[in-house]
């Protein structure tokens, strides 16, 4: 059932091609009104903000959770970042899952199911510190190998095969990737600041200028 799933997960082929992890720079291109309210719209599935909603400015990451340049900005920049903007109220931010290959679709699908307050972020961060451990194991290791790295997090053999099977979730996360492709998501990471892209892995410093420049 599990293995069912995962193979129902793929994505359009030209999608694929134009996807990919990157460290690359930023998009000065102005901002128009009217796309900063077609990325505003929400996702079939919940989405998960962080940070007060009157906050002046919105950052929303586009992320894959086998890509290299993301895991670098989740383990070095992500938390020094919510502390100076999300949780001081300068910034509202929003991951959404773009997922380039079928072990990021059920890395980001257990996300979901994870149980408990706060409990999706928890596991993205636990998922990109232990990235090496699973995302780029043996085929027949690979769901062996991800259950142990969830395990901690409450999910029992039943659980994580229930999760894994929802299909719901997996064509939610699918549509969430498709509806970034249109709006000219070609890579990960990429951030909007009020709009405006940014795509790479950003520094903290870079991305402390963003913030500032959409202020």
């Amino acid at each position: 059932m599990i293995r069912r799933a995962l193979l129902l997960a793929m994505v359009s082929a030209t999608a694929l091609v134009l996807a990919a992890c990157s460290n690359g720079g930023s998009d000065q291109v102005a901002v128009d009104p009217a796309f900063v309210a077609e990325l505003m719209v929400a996702g079939p599935l919940e989405e998960h903000w962080l940070g007060d909603e009157a906050a002046p400015v919105t950052v929303i990451e586009y992320a894959s959770m086998t890509c290299p340049h993301c895991r670098s900005f989740h383990v070095t920049v992500f938390d020094d970042f919510v502390e100076e903007f999300v949780d001081t109220g300068e910034v509202r931010f929003l991951l959404r899952e773009f997922s380039l290959d079928q072990r990021t679709q059920a890395g980001f699908i257990l996300a979901r199911c994870a149980p408990g307050e706060n409990a999706y972020y928890a596991l993205i961060d636990h998922l990109f510190e232990t990235q090496d451990a699973w995302a780029f194991v043996e085929p027949e290791l690979f769901l062996e190998t991800l259950f142990g790295q969830v395990q901690q997090a409450g999910f029992s053999q039943e659980s994580f095969e229930a999760c894994l099977a929802n299909q719901e979730l997996l064509d939610g996360i699918v549509a969430v990737f498709d509806r970034g492709v249109e709006l000219g998501v070609n890579s990960t990471p990429t951030f909007f600041v009020n709009g405006r892209s940014y795509p790479g892995a950003l520094s903290l410093d870079q991305l402390r200028g963003a913030v500032l420049a959409a202020r």
